[in-house]
């Protein structure tokens, strides 16, 4: 089994990547020391409170896969090129700042095992405080030139697209998955698709190899988020840490759920009943729990992101064989297949 221990605050060394090679592992853990210290400066405002505000959810741990992914993508390259750390830097403050305002949408209460900033706060905090780590998301951007520039740009416009159809129904006509795998795309796969690209461009290297990386980003995003549809659905609290059917009881459509509606069969008229109607009652929210993790739409919602990750794989034949191309092509399985 691979490590995947997370880096946070405590624990900056730490990678969120399967890295068997001893070498590479030591110059990325050194790199990613070099991001956290970059992020505890930017963070910092002339206003204690703002920057008490924008440390808060910096502090409060978390993964570090973007900037982690940044950094191996980089190793195609010269990854000692100052753009790299930098650029890394910018990834994981534009996901810092998505957090503040998904909070606030989601009208959520903890983030990471901490409270979240709208609650410890207001709304109007994690609002402006995200607006704050996006503009130093920005200024950074404007370091490595105006091809990132735009680059960012573009990244920023899916990312908000994404949120809003995620606010939205599908259109006359629009198949519902369709719509909600375009959210997905948005949302999540377009980051760490800039991730990917990012340590690629600034490492120098060749532009087929960043094109490559950048579509295998893409897929590796849209595959880390259905995979936590299908966690949300089959896990239980001790081996995930969350609770079970989250979305599910929230109404949220995810991946088997919208597989699962498909569904003409007979014998599916229960579950489909319950899922088109409120869930908030414990007993109801157990039976669609239990009929949904019965139903083929859970092996069908894994062979379908297993997919996507063999197609994130294939983009790697760009690369000569070795640990770089090991640990990615491991990522992308990792990712597909991670029970919590």
């Amino acid at each position: 089994m691979f490590s995947t221990a997370t880096a946070d605050a405590d624990d900056s060394a730490s990678l969120a990547l399967p890295v068997l090679d001893e070498d590479l592992d030591r110059r990325l853990r050194a790199q990613l020391r070099l991001v956290e210290e970059r992020l505890e400066l930017e963070v910092r405002s002339e206003a204690p409170f703002v920057t008490e505000a924008a440390r808060h959810l910096l502090h409060a741990g978390g993964k570090r896969f973007r900037p982690a992914l940044t950094l191996l993508c980089a190793e195609a390259g010269d990854s000692s090129r100052p753009g790299v750390v930098t650029s890394a830097c910018v990834v994981e403050l534009t996901h810092l700042a998505s957090l503040y305002h998904d909070d606030v949408m989601d009208e959520a209460d903890l983030r990471r095992g901490a409270e979240s900033a709208n609650s410890r706060w207001d709304n109007h905090v994690a609002i402006l405080t995200g607006d704050f780590l996006f503009s130093k998301s920005s200024e950074l951007t404007s370091e490595l030139g105006d091809e990132a520039v735009r680059i960012q740009a573009q990244t920023f416009t899916r990312l908000v697209e994404g949120q809003i159809l995620e606010s939205l129904a599908p259109g006359p006509g629009e198949d519902a998955l369709e719509h909600y795998l375009r959210v997905v795309e948005g949302k999540t796969g377009a980051l760490i698709a800039t991730s990917a690209r990012y340590g690629a461009r600034f490492a120098g290297a060749p532009l087929e190899v960043e094109e490559a990386l950048t579509a295998y980003g893409a897929k590796v995003g849209i595959a880390f988020q259905l995979s936590d549809d299908i966690l949300d659905v089959a896990s239980d609290t001790a081996e995930s840490g969350k609770t079970p059917g989250t979305d599910l009881r929230e109404g949220v459509p995810t991946l088997p759920v919208l597989m699962a509606q498909r569904s003409t069969a007979p014998e599916d008229e229960r579950l489909l009943s319950l899922l088109a109607g409120d869930l908030s009652d414990d007993a109801l929210h157990a039976e669609a729990l239990a009929l949904l993790r019965r139903h083929p739409a859970m092996a069908e919602a894994r062979a379908h992101v297993l997919a996507i990750a063999v197609e994130a794989q294939e983009l790697l034949k760009v690369l000569p064989e070795g640990p770089v191309r090991d640990a990615l092509d491991a990522f992308a399985v990792l990712i597909a297949t991670r029970s919590g």
